[in-house]
């Protein structure tokens, strides 16, 4: 009996086995009841324009699994694979299976958009990863799951384990039709120098018959199985509308096959199948190199959450037991042993050790950390057993959170690459059409079908979008991946742009340039007191000055009551105020005594605090603070960039003018208010300057957000990230200039890159148009203008940061 093709999936069974349908006048076949539920369901919702875009793609046979279910609503899949924001919405990145083309992208996400809960669903049709983010009070993942197996689908949580397992066996697969290219092409070319030696000195057809059958045997593998990889991609191109590199090739060796085909069995003109073999064998070598260079680009990436526990050793009533990372909750303590990874966010409660933070910051010094010290995950215990508490969960540790950013970065595009894309996009339209333009005026001028195709093949062969479609990728990747290493994340990859644009860098003070934690170097007082009151005050504020004045109290008083204040108030940029049993508590800069008619000494360089009770001073403390390590020369290189640094600062004016000779700063503004600052930047805007603003990420926060670029730091990793354009997890002066250096770099790149691309396919192809590149050379040339983009990225890896 027939086989009939199934009215969903397409593929093909025997009409007995088949569950026959009639719809009005057409009747229906199905293989299994999967489809017939899934066509159904299609038709249902108005989404039967599907099989209008999916023609005769064969789709694998819809599958009606529950067992697993339940498993994607349990906490501990929760913790590891999904994200919650601050408005209560639940993120996933999925790997759908079963995806063929773009129909089946459409389809998924209309399905998904269509349920209710469903915010957002957008799927990348390059590697099937999947954003879904939905209202989990309205849908639960597990349902989202059945929704995509109902039609026909599967999906998997994202894995970069298991994306690791993926890109080994991709290489694999190049590697072994590299093997089959490389032998026909070494072979082929022995053939090709009898073929040669016979054309120039004369040649039996006999014997030339021999030799064009072998060529066209070592030939037909190395086009279709070697070269499947450019067919696939051609067709896939084809069903979408889109003209790419794959259909170049594939169109050009395929042309140049046929002929040759057509050449050995009429017994006229010379057959080509060694520029089909050479076409094919130098465009997948260098295919093969921008993958493994590419992934060696993301190598410094995945080594963050390389070899990373999944398990911890727990200890609960002075039980120890094993449990899952995912399964830790806030409170949990966890025990460490030397060697072991740090994966959860913590604090110490018991022991003492040395801890490498090298992958986290790029400083290989160990760090001594004992009981009450924060321990960030992605760090290593070096050298002793100690207990710590969780602070965090595993979905919200510093490492999750670095990993995410950096997944992050790589996707967003920077602007110079949205316009590489959007012209390598018309660019293999324009080739071929130049292409068939050549080949018909060859054919008319020359009057030879022969040397016209010749001619039109190598046009469509030497002409390269991939070097411009790699220009801008390649070159952010391996800058990303750099910054990374050196403990600069930065969020975006467009970033790399802005930055290397950037004109001014803007500086906050306290925290910034200096520790953000001045200590009290002088203090005078006028009347006696209780220091438990000044304590109390300086207790309820965070802010540096406050928190040194608390730190100088504890150090000369052993028993400091925190006692409960009330009508507290923090004046911003200038202080507190408070009532204890009638007493007014005052505390703060002199413009805040000031304004309740005290009379202060404010003649200092240093920083001041003043403390009042009943609007009578009684106390006066000047404060300094320790400039960072490196500022000055970090500062100094930054203005040999041609860079204007200015210093953006709610101190008084003595006390920024003090720093900023000590740092080398020209520009002052001091006495600002948090929104002043965001009024300097929106000016420093106007006069058309892209500006990069550094501050402590709490009180720069306004602005902060209306830079170009901003960097928090000084505040905990938590703030920085939430806050940065680009997070700096030593917070080091030197930071600031080593991202302001590999930006410029890379941005150089970008443009040398596209500079080379351009120009190569501007010289190239009018060359090729004018006959003097055959195939065999235009098809190197293609892959070597690949690999030099390839090799100018990987130059950033050079990059030397210190000035010598």
């Amino acid at each position: 009996m027939a086989e009939i093709a199934c009215t969903h999936c397409n593929l093909r069974f025997s009409e007995e086995v088949m569950i026959k349908e009639k719809e009005e006048d057409t009747q229906l076949f199905f293989c299994c009841k999967g489809c017939q539920g899934v066509y159904h369901l299609l038709n249902a919702e108005g989404l039967d324009t599907f099989y209008d875009k999916l023609g005769d793609t064969k789709l694998q046979p819809a599958s009606q699994r529950h067992d697993d279910l339940e498993k994607f609503d349990l906490e501990g899949f929760k913790n590891k694979y999904i994200r919650t924001d601050e408005d209560g919405l639940c993120e996933i990145s999925l790997i759908i299976e079963g995806i063929h083309c773009s129909a089946c992208v459409w389809l998924n996400e209309k399905v998904l958009h269509k349920t209710d809960g469903v915010i957002e669903a957008s799927i990348n049709y390059s590697n099937n990863k999947a954003k879904v983010v939905w209202d989990p009070d309205v849908v639960k993942l597990s349902q989202i799951i059945e929704t995509i197996r109902s039609i026909g689908y599967n999906a998997y949580p994202y894995d970069p384990k298991l994306q690791e397992e993926r890109a080994i066996s991709t290489r694999k697969t190049y590697y072994t039709r590299i093997l089959v290219a490389v032998f026909g092409a070494m072979n082929i070319m022995w053939l090709a120098v009898a073929h040669y030696a016979g054309y120039f000195s004369g040649i039996q057809q006999s014997f030339k018959d021999i030799l064009n059958v072998a060529q066209f045997i070592l030939a037909t593998p190395v086009l279709f199985y070697s070269g499947w990889i450019f067919f696939r991609g051609a067709y896939y191109g084809y069903k979408n509308n889109i003209v790419n590199m794959d259909t170049l090739v594939a169109s050009g060796a395929l042309s140049a096959y046929i002929y040759s085909i057509y050449a050995m069995i009429m017994q006229r003109g010379e057959v080509y199948f060694d520029s089909v073999v050479m076409i094919i064998t130098f465009v997948l070598v260098g295919k093969y190199l921008e993958v493994l260079s590419k992934k060696h680009a993301v190598d410094t990436l995945d080594s963050l959450m390389g070899s990373t526990p999944t398990e911890v050793t727990t200890v609960k009533d002075g039980v120890k037991a094993l449990m899952s990372v995912e399964n830790i909750i806030v409170d949990d303590v966890i025990e460490l042993k030397p060697g072991e990874k740090v994966v959860i966010d913590g604090s110490v409660t018991w022991g003492q050790g040395s801890f490498d933070e090298s992958s986290l910051t790029g400083e290989n010094e160990p760090i001594y950390k004992k009981s009450s010290d924060s321990i960030l995950s992605g760090s290593l215990c070096l050298d002793s057993v100690l207990h710590y508490r969780a602070t965090k969960d595993a979905s919200s540790s510093m490492l999750t959170s670095i990993v995410n950013l950096l997944e992050e970065s790589i996707t967003k595009k920077p602007r110079i690459e949205q316009l590489a894309n959007s012209i390598s996009g018309y660019f293999s339209t324009i080739i071929l059409i130049i292409s068939l333009l050549t080949f018909v005026g060859w054919y008319f001028w020359a009057d030879s079908f022969e040397q016209a195709l010749i001619v039109g093949i190598s046009v469509i062969v030497i002409a390269c979008p991939c070097a411009l479609g790699l220009a801008t990728p390649m070159a952010t990747l391996v800058g990303i991946s750099v910054a990374a290493k050196r403990g600069i994340l930065f969020k975006e990859a467009s970033f790399l742009e802005t930055m290397a644009k950037s004109d001014i860098l803007a500086l906050d003070k306290t925290g910034t340039i200096t520790e953000g934690k001045p200590s009290v170097v002088t203090a005078d007082f006028y009347e006696e007191f209780n220091p438990t009151l000044l304590h109390s005050l300086v207790s309820t504020s965070n802010h540096p000055i406050s928190q040194g004045i608390k730190v100088y109290l504890e150090t000369k008083h052993e028993k400091l009551e925190i006692l409960t204040l009330e009508e507290i108030k923090s004046i911003e940029a200038k202080g507190l105020s408070a009532s204890y049993r009638g007493k007014t508590l005052i505390g703060g800069n002199a413009e805040l005594l000031q304004t309740h008619n005290i009379t202060v000494d404010a003649d200092s360089p240093n920083a001041l605090f003043f403390f009042s009770i009943n609007h009578t001073l009684v106390a006066r403390f000047e404060l300094s603070d320790t400039i960072r390590d490196g500022a000055a020369e970090a500062i100094q290189n930054i203005k040999n960039l041609g860079i204007k640094v200015v210093m953006l600062t709610g101190d008084h004016e003595q006390s920024a003018q003090k720093v900023a000779k000590q740092v080398g700063i020209d520009e002052v503004y001091a006495k600002l208010l948090p929104q002043d600052k965001a009024v300097m930047i929106d000016k420093f805007h106007e006069e058309e300057h892209v500006i990069v603003m550094v501050g402590d990420g709490i009180n720069d926060a306004i602005a902060l957000a209306s830079a170009d670029i901003s960097i928090a730091m000084g505040n905990g990793a938590d703030v920085a990230i939430s806050v940065s354009d680009i997070v700096l997890l030593d917070e080091k002066p030197a930071s600031i200039y080593e991202a302001y250096k590999l930006s410029r770099r890379t941005y150089g790149a970008v443009k040398e890159n596209l500079g080379f691309s351009l120009l190569y396919n501007v010289v190239a192809v009018p060359l090729a148009m004018m006959g003097f590149v055959n195939p065999l050379v235009a098809a190197l040339s293609m892959s070597l203008s690949s690999l030099v983009v390839v090799g100018n990225s990987m130059r950033i890896k050079f990059l030397k940061f210190k000035n010598t």
